[in-house]
């Protein structure tokens, strides 16, 4: 398991800017970015994947990039 700290910086990385985009959605009242926060926050629980965890983040973050307004 040389990849586990790089696997707990995904997470962390991802997990926080998710509780951001969370917590923006929830200030602007848009659904959109909550979702795609409490995705950011709950994948990496579940993918163990090095390549998949930062590929899925990336994606969800250009997807954020897209609906971060209405």
């Amino acid at each position: 398991m040389e990849n586990l700290g790089y696997i707990i910086l995904a997470g962390f990385i991802f997990g926080t800017i998710g509780w951001g985009a969370n917590s923006y959605g929830k200030r602007m009242g848009l659904w959109q970015p909550r979702v795609i926060g409490w995705t950011l926050m709950i994948y990496p629980y579940v993918v163990f994947n090095l390549w998949l965890l930062w590929g899925v983040g990336v994606g969800l973050l250009v997807l954020l990039w897209f609906f971060h307004y209405e």
